[in-house]
């Protein structure tokens, strides 16, 4: 097993392979994700990680983007190339396919989203 050196890395990218995302396109997501980011030369900049599942299948497949912390919906091939080349390369947000972006009071819903609320986790541990 491979022990990366992450000196300089400036954006983490968790990818959700868990099984809804996996069932909706995650590997392909995947996939093109870090197809995109050997096609610009980021590797060194870049580094992904592929994670079981993050709560949010409603809106799989999922990536999350950190050190921001701005969690993306539907990633399709076409949207995971989409993320690296604006998103991460600095000129932008997908603003139409974030879930959350974390800011001062913690992960916040964007403002437009149709993705579900879910259930909060202070309801779940009242059941």
């Amino acid at each position: 097993m491979t022990t990366w050196n992450l000196k300089g890395t400036k954006h983490h990218v968790l990818i959700c392979n868990g099984s809804s995302c996996m069932r909706k396109g995650g590997e392909e997501a995947t996939q093109a994700i870090r197809h995109e980011i050997a096609n610009l030369e980021l590797d060194s900049l870049i580094h992904t990680t592929r994670t079981r599942c993050n709560g949010r299948c409603k809106d799989a497949p999922v990536a999350i983007i950190y050190p921001e912390g701005t969690w993306y919906k539907n990633v399709t091939p076409e949207i995971g190339s989409k993320i690296v080349r604006e998103h991460l390369s600095g000129k932008g947000h997908l603003q139409e396919h974030i879930i959350y972006q974390y800011g001062s009071e913690g992960f916040i819903q964007t403002e437009n989203t149709d993705c579900i609320a879910g259930v909060s986790k202070s309801e779940k541990n009242r059941v």
